[in-house]
This record gives structure tokens, sequence and C-alpha cells, in this order.
């Protein structure tokens, strides 16, 4: 009998936000100081290499370490006095000797001379390099302009504005013809996403409307005190599957909405929005002997309010409903930590394998087998939770608590 497949590890969860800001930017190798490192590099190896061959072709020239031009033959009654060679002013000095002196002085003095103009030549070659740099620098930033007008866009593409487009001038060449080619998609990507948001407000009133009458004809049948028993068990059948259907439509336009831009925004503080979640299952939470704590600090961040408060009510639900029998908690904490805001729900329950974490974030997926037929949901409250974070710019995290249970670690930008 073969052996069953372990099942697979998810991937270890990432410990930090690739949102954050990179710490010491000037330090990033970016295209820019490549470039200008380039610039200035083949500059300096140029400088380097002229200095080497003006040293060598002014040594040849001045003939250092060769024979002297002349020599006196005949000195009496000569007399000398110099200051850079001294030697030659003493007057008890052979015409070897005096020769020899000469010879030596003028070395010394060439050497000098070639010392002096390396040193000076040095000197000259580092400013030119400190010239080069700066002008490479100021040179690749105005290369790459464009590039940075397209990363902005794309940045504010990335929070969901669609509206936004680079319409780079300038000559036709690679770089506008990529700007050019990212406008393009930006348009159908805006016709697209405009589509949807129509589709989804004929689709909410095409579910809602007859949801709503079904509700109130089954209210309407149900308050009649001469119904059978059999028909009134009928009816609340009918109205709690009515409500569970009017539930999954509000969940599937939640989400769809949630994934679309964010217009309306204003500070909401998430301890604020934990506490009125708190609030709203508290009496569920009593039912099911589940006990709610944790330490809220303020935590401000600039959003939808309505939908962070959705973010807070679907991890405590879950938290509560998916817990254990007896003795169970739920820990709700809220706090600002590396610039950024974080609210935590974390409980007792069953223990989740890691390789179930990422498929709950999916829609209509619940722990192992568990789908649509419970009594818990709809199967749409962390994929909810996901779309609303990721359309604030910031993300969730899941970790199977040991002992059971989860830690839902939701982080969003101040």
């Amino acid at each position: 009998m073969a052996a069953t497949p372990a099942p697979p590890t998810a991937p270890p969860k990432p410990t930090w936000d690739p949102r954050s800001p990179t710490p010491m930017p000037w330090l990033r190798p970016t295209i820019r100081i490549r470039l200008t490192l380039l610039y200035g590099g083949m500059f300096l190896i140029a400088g380097i290499l002229l200095l080497s061959i003006i040293y060598l072709l002014a040594a040849q020239a001045l003939r250092t370490g060769s024979q002297p031009l002349f020599k006196i033959v005949d000195f009496d009654g000569l007399k000398v006095s110099s200051n850079d060679c001294p030697g030659i002013a003493d007057g008890n000095l052979s015409l070897t000797e005096f020769n020899n002196a000469i010879s030596e002085c003028i070395d010394d003095q060439r050497q000098v001379a070639l010392d002096n103009l390396l040193s000076r030549s040095l000197l000259a070659l580092l400013g030119l390099a400190v010239i080069a740099f700066a002008f490479g620098y100021a040179m690749a930033g105005r290369v790459l302009s464009p590039l940075g007008r397209i990363t902005r866009t794309a940045r504010a593409v990335a929070g969901s504005d669609l509206s936004r487009r680079i319409e780079l001038d300038g000559p036709d060449d690679e770089l506008k013809e990529l700007a050019d080619t990212f406008d393009d998609m930006l348009e159908r990507l805006q016709r697209a996403f405009t589509a949807q948001q129509r589709f989804v407000g004929n689709a909410s009133h095409e579910l809602r409307t007859p949801l709503a009458i079904n509700r109130t004809l089954l209210e309407v049948h149900l308050s009649d005190p001469n119904a059978p028993v059999e028909l009134q068990q009928l009816g609340k059948t009918l109205l709690a599957t009515n409500e569970r259907s009017e539930q999954l439509v509000e969940g599937l336009l939640l989400l769809a909405r949630s994934d679309n831009q964010i217009v309306e925004r204003g500070p909401v503080d998430l301890a604020e929005v934990a506490g009125q979640a708190i609030d709203q299952v508290a009496s569920e939470a009593e039912a099911r002997h589940v006990t709610i704590r944790g330490t809220r600090r303020p935590a401000v961040v600039k959003g939808n309010g309505v939908l962070l408060e959705r973010i807070a009510l679907n991890l405590v639900q879950n938290a509560v409903r998916y817990n254990v029998p007896e003795d169970g908690w739920v820990e709700v904490t809220t706090d600002v930590q590396h610039g950024q805001a974080v609210l935590v729900v974390s409980n007792t329950g069953p223990v989740v394998p890691a390789y179930e974490v990422e498929n709950l974030f999916e829609p209509f997926r619940r722990l192992r087998t568990e789908r649509t037929g419970s009594d818990k949901g709809v199967g749409l409250g962390l994929s909810i939770v996901r779309s609303v974070a990721r359309a604030h710019g910031g993300h969730i995290y899941a970790q199977p608590r040991e002992g059971g249970g989860l830690v839902m670690r939701v982080t969003l930008p101040i």
C-alpha cells in the first residue's frame, strides 16, 4: 500500500513589510548611483592613464640618471654659489669632485621637478574627479528623470489611483515608448475596473431586491398565529437560508468594493474600531463561553472607517466562533510599531496545520473540508479582511498558535 504523501508546507511568512521604507536609502545601489560611479570611474581611470603617460614622458625628457650634458674641464678662478646645491660652493673640491657634485645636484633638481609635477597633477586629477562625479550624477539624474516619473505614477496606481497617467513628452526614444505603453495599459485597466464597478452596482440591485422581497413574505407568513407548525418550521428554515444568501451577497459586494479605489479616507483609530467590534460580538462570546481580553493602545490610520471596522469585526467574530468549547479566550490588541499601526487578534481553538493557513484567505474556504455548509459564516470573512487591508496599503499575516488557534496580525500604514 503506497504511503500517503506528506502535505506541502506553506512558505514562511515574511517578517518585514515590503512597503516599509528602506533603511539608509542613500546606500541603496540605484541606477543613478551606478551610472555616476561608471561615469566618474571611467574619467578617473582615463585621468590616471594620462597622468602616468605624462609623467613617463617628462621623466624621459629630463633624462633622469643619465650622463650630464657638460662638465667642467678647468675651473681655475671659478667661484660658484648655490642655495639648492650648497656642496658645489666648497672651494676645496677637486675638478672631479666638483663635476660629480654638479651631476648629483642636477639629478636632485630633476627629481624635485618630477615630484612637484606628480603631486600637482594628482591634486588637479582629484579636483577634476570630484567635478566629473558631480557632473555624472547630474547627467544621470537628467537621463533617468523619465524613469522617475514612471515610478511615481506606478506607485500612485499601486495605491488604486488608476486615473494617473505619465504623459511623457520629449524625443520619441525607448523611454517615451515605455511610458506610452504604460499609459495604454492603465487606460485598459481603468476601463476594466469601471466596468467591474458598474457590474457590482447592477448586481447589488438585482440580487438584493428579490432577497428582500422573500424575507418580507416569509416574515409575514411567520407572523400568522394560525399557521400550521410544519409551515412555521419550513418558513424559519427558508428565512435562515434567505438570511444566509443576503450575507453572502453583502460579503461578495463588500469584497468587490474593497478591491477598488478607496475614495473616502479619514483618521480612524484602530483601538476604537476594535472596541466597537468587541461590543458587537460580546453577547455571542458570552454564549460560547469565550473571554475577550487585550490592551488596545491608540493607533490612528488614514482610511475608510466602515471598511476598517469590517476588518476588526470579521477577525474577532472568527476568533470567537472558531474556538474551544470551554474556557476559550480571544486577545485583541492594537499598537503602533515601527511606524505602522498594528491590530493583532489571537485565540484558542483547534490546531491549524501550517500548510492550511494560506487557504483560509481564499473565498468560501475554511479549516479542512468545512465549506459553506456551516452556521459560522459564509466563508468570506478573511478574504474581505485581506482585500480591505490591501486597499489601505496594508497586509495581514496569519500564524498558527502553539496549542491551537491562530494569531492574525494586520499592519496598516499611518
